[in-house]
């Protein structure tokens, strides 16, 4: 049995419901479930201002819980970056918690990774994941088990058949080490220029993105392309862009496909799809900051940690 801490560190929890159905989906798993006396505040859109969302983060990292993991994302955390107790967090995860979360939780943990090279884990979130109505997804329990275990070491899957036909049956990709980083597309994208974006070269980059246009998105990386950022990696896998409504009559062609084809004609680094991460039910979890290796023959791909 584990002692996760459920906090709420950006938008206020709309759906009360999923939450208390998450909660107690952990329980019935045979966690123990400790909730932050904030998790539940609501001030303007945010899970309270300020001072009580920072006073939150401290206290998930004094909690001495296996897992702190976020209630949900939203927005919120880029406010709070200059005074995030980063110390604390390192020393929280150097005493074995594991950080666990998506979307807005991106800003945090590349931050953290940035001030003190700590790894964080980009995972679920209570409500989105585990407190939806019916059955989690298996694999993203599964997954979460592993790391409540110490039993995770890497994530495999089969890229979609456009990957093959754009880099052949034959192809293959072999990395011994390189660092595992990203998360959201829109989160890590505004902090390009500030000193909470770790520069890592000859990395191993990895995205996602809900509710985002494919012009959106293109634009998105299209700052990353001119930053250098893009070229600076070895490879890059992209999750799940979904929840967006093309525009009929207008788009005409233009979509997430043509977008990842033009962005391949731009950078040398390999561009791969169908990672199983982002605000879909079925997700790994991945481990920023880390090691990796990463080996793709043909449509099989493969990311390994410690």
């Amino acid at each position: 049995m584990s002692h996760i801490y459920i906090y709420s560190p950006s938008s206020a929890v709309r759906d009360k419901a999923a939450f208390r159905r998450g909660v107690r989906r952990l329980q019935q798993l045979g966690h123990e479930v400790e909730i932050d006396p904030s998790a539940l505040d609501h001030h303007m859109r945010f899970a309270g201002d300020d001072a009580t969302r920072l006073a939150a983060i401290g206290r998930a990292a004094a909690s001495g819980a296996d897992i702190a993991l976020i209630s949900r994302g939203g927005y919120g955390l880029t406010r709070l970056l200059p005074d995030l107790p980063y110390k604390a967090i390192a020393r929280s995860i150097e005493r074995g918690t594991q950080w666990v979360g998506l979307s807005d939780f991106t800003a945090l943990q590349l931050a953290t990774l940035a001030k003190t090279g700590a790894i964080t884990w980009a995972g679920p979130a209570l409500g989105e994941d585990f407190g939806v109505a019916g059955t989690p997804d298996d694999i993203m329990e599964a997954c979460f088990d592993d790391l409540v275990q110490g039993h995770g070491e890497g994530a495999g899957w089969r890229l979609p058949v456009s990957d093959g036909k754009a880099f052949g049956p034959d192809y293959r990709l072999k990395i011994d080490k390189a660092p595992l980083w990203g998360g959201n597309l829109s989160l890590l994208g505004s902090l390009v220029g500030t000193p909470w974006l770790p520069n890592i070269r000859k990395g191993v980059l990895f995205l996602e993105d809900v509710g985002e246009h494919p012009y959106r998105l293109e634009r998105e990386l299209t700052q990353l392309l001119h930053a250098g950022i893009l070229d600076q990696q070895r490879a890059i896998f992209l999750g799940a862009f979904n929840k967006f409504t093309p525009v009929a009559g207008y788009d005409r062609g233009f979509g997430l496909a043509s977008m990842v084809e033009w962005l391949r004609s731009k950078t040398r680094t390999p561009i791969f799809t169908g990672l199983p991460f982002g605000h879909v039910p079925t997700k790994v979890l991945l481990p920023v900051g880390a090691e990796v290796e990463v080996l793709v023959e043909g449509r099989d791909a493969l990311i390994v940690w410690d």
